[in-house]
């Protein structure tokens, strides 16, 4: 089975799913290989829901990520059921050359929100990822009615730098709007809300904060744990999760009634997993860069965790493995057999990531070599040993 994470910037999990199809075909053609395309709440997770699940895209216009009209899309499913991506319309792709946490907004989350619960659906699967913003949820929950109230009682959509300007909150008009609602939110880290590891010290920087803006914005973030427990008697900030996606998290839960849960378990249980390993031999999994927030949550920590509760081994194909990542394969209660990077040159991303098809294609099919190598050995010693793969 091959059930891997997109290489994020160069390869997508559907092409991966593709890749692999190829090189099984072409060195194991008697195997039978299961592709599942594959995301955790970030950049593509509605494509992948749309390939194993089906369904149909409805397209609306929002606003992006600085109030600017865009068209997006979202997930149909039956049942009343719809799944969408942060990403889609408040996504670090969307504001490349002008990153700022400061003002970006995840109103047209709210708005993709609010569309989907008119349409008569009652469930909701939201896949918090890849943001550009540090907005708590506050841009999505004014899209759906939360009303946030200055000192002067003028009503305002907070961002990411105003946050403590906020003194009240009434979150009436969304809980109207989402009364037999319930929205799921799939985040793939569980950091809190703010402090040390919290959602603007950890992924600040990859949103443009420099180190006074990183300080500024998780200030704005205390400030706002500070207001929701006076407003709403709630205290979000050290629930698991709380600080993904800019803090949405803390959003979900605070102002939308919503839950959390790791998106790689919503995507597993939803594939029926668990059940396609009982006639597996090996699950091939991976990410762009394989480091420890791989085992904190995300595809390749709920992929080993389920495989190794069936004895059923796990390879990690991925961009690149950090240093600190070596020694897991040796780990045996990781759930990891063997670590392998696709980088074949030393060189800088922007220039290794042109090539990350081939690269993966490559070590792909030395892998399958060399199983295919071992299942010849084992079989001439063994004549009536089946296929090992």
């Amino acid at each position: 089975m091959v059930i891997s994470d997109s290489f994020k910037g160069s390869l997508s999990s559907e092409e991966i799913c593709e890749i692999a199809k190829q090189s099984f075909g072409k060195i194991f053609p008697a195997c039978q290989l299961t592709a599942i395309p594959v995301a955790d709440g970030g950049e593509g997770t509605v494509a992948c829901f749309h390939e194993v699940c089906g369904g149909r895209e409805v397209r609306v216009t929002v606003q992006g990520p600085y109030g600017q009209d865009m068209e997006t899309a979202y997930l149909q499913l039956d049942g009343g059921r719809a799944v969408i991506e942060m990403a889609s319309c408040a996504g670090l792709p969307l504001v490349s050359g002008c990153k700022d946490p400061c003002a970006a907004s995840t109103y047209g989350v709210g708005q993709q929100i609010r569309h989907a619960v008119q349409q008569g659906n009652r469930q909701i699967l939201l896949g918090l990822g890849g943001s550009c913003t540090n907005d708590g949820g506050c841009g999505c929950a004014a899209a759906l009615g939360v009303r946030f109230l200055d000192g002067e009682g003028r009503s305002f959509i907070p961002v990411g730098g105003t946050l403590e300007r906020i003194e009240h909150i009434d979150v009436s008009g969304a809980e109207e709007l989402l009364r037999g609602v319930h929205i799921t939110a799939m985040c793939d880290i569980d950091n809190p809300m703010h402090g040390p590891a919290g959602a603007a010290c950890i992924f600040g920087p990859q949103k443009g904060a420099d180190p006074a803006m990183v300080e500024f914005l998780d200030h704005q973030l205390k400030a706002l744990d500070e207001t929701i427990r006076r407003e709403l008697h709630q205290s979000v900030a050290d629930v698991p999760g709380s600080g993904a996606a800019g803090a949405f998290g803390a959003g979900i839960l605070a102002f939308l009634g919503g839950t959390l849960c790791p998106g790689i378990e919503a995507v597993l249980d939803l594939v029926d997993f668990d059940a396609r390993l009982k006639d597996c031999d090996l699950v091939i999994t991976g990410e762009g860069r394989f480091d420890s927030q791989s085992i904190r949550g995300k595809v390749i920590s709920g992929v080993s965790r389920r495989a190794k509760a069936q004895n059923v081994p796990v390879m990690v194909v991925a961009g690149s493995v950090l240093e600190e990542m070596e020694s897991v394969s040796s780990d045996p209660d990781s759930g990891i057999t063997a670590v392998f990077s696709i980088n074949r040159q030393a060189m800088d991303y922007s220039e290794s990531k042109k090539f990350s098809r081939q690269n993966y294609q490559y070590t792909l099919e030395n892998i399958l070599r060399l199983l295919q190598c071992t299942e010849r050995k084992n079989a001439a010693a063994c004549p009536d040993r089946g296929r090992a793969v």
